[in-house]
């Protein structure tokens, strides 16, 4: 099965722009998408990468400066059109830090026409396709948009619920959770730049960073 990997890579990780300089995001975003081609390629899968720019990953990258939905979409309607209804399709997001290969060999393996991994928030993670009208929308509460687009083709629905693709590294908050339960090329990105968790007086775990790099 094809896994495409959507990947930012023109202007990756606006909102941490508090946390990284420009180049500190570009390597950050980059250490996790190859972090997610990983993790796909051991689940046997073939991940494919779509981005908006050049990237330097060890597998197939398709450079597509459209918005997400028009790319997403072209590549859903021409993966149809060769593969027939046989062979579905996966699309995992690149900021899935913390996905492994159990957690994405669940949705995988888990039935339904259009399998969803939710995200944080109302959004979309990751989900498989077997439905050869399924199309995405990713603006806006676009879980809830997906399964009234399947709804509408007459697909059935399948839902993981992961916590390891359920968080999209986007915001300083989501930091802690790679440092509690991240082990890939992220954490260490993380760790080499001086982040480490600290205990903040109302008792909450947050980071803080002892050291810049770049």
């Amino acid at each position: 099965m094809q896994v495409i990997v959507p990947f930012a890579a023109d202007a990756p990780k606006t909102r941490l722009s508090s946390t990284f300089s420009a180049a500190e995001r570009r390597q950050f975003a980059g250490a996790m998408v190859r972090d997610v081609v990983d993790a796909v390629a051991k689940t046997g899968h073939d991940p494919h990468v779509l981005a908006t720019g050049p990237v330097s990953v060890d597998v197939p990258v398709t450079v597509d400066e459209r918005s997400l939905d028009a790319a997403v979409n072209e590549l859903l309607e021409s993966h149809f059109d060769a593969a027939g209804d046989d062979e579905p399709i996966a699309v995992v997001m690149a900021d899935l830090a913390l996905a492994t290969a159990p957690s994405l060999d669940r949705l995988f393996e888990t039935n339904g026409d259009v399998v969803f991994a939710p995200g944080r928030g109302g959004g979309t993670n990751a989900f498989v396709t077997r439905h050869p009208d399924f199309r995405v929308d990713y603006h806006g509460t676009s879980y809830l948009d997906h399964r009234a687009i399947a709804s509408s083709v007459g697909a059935s629905v399948g839902v993981v619920d992961s916590f390891r693709l359920a968080t999209d590294v986007d915001e300083p908050a989501d930091l802690v959770e790679v440092l509690c339960h991240g082990d890939g090329r992220t954490r260490e990105f993380l760790v080499e730049a001086g982040f480490e968790l600290v205990t903040a007086d109302e008792g909450r775990v947050t980071v803080t960073r002892t050291d810049r790099v770049g």
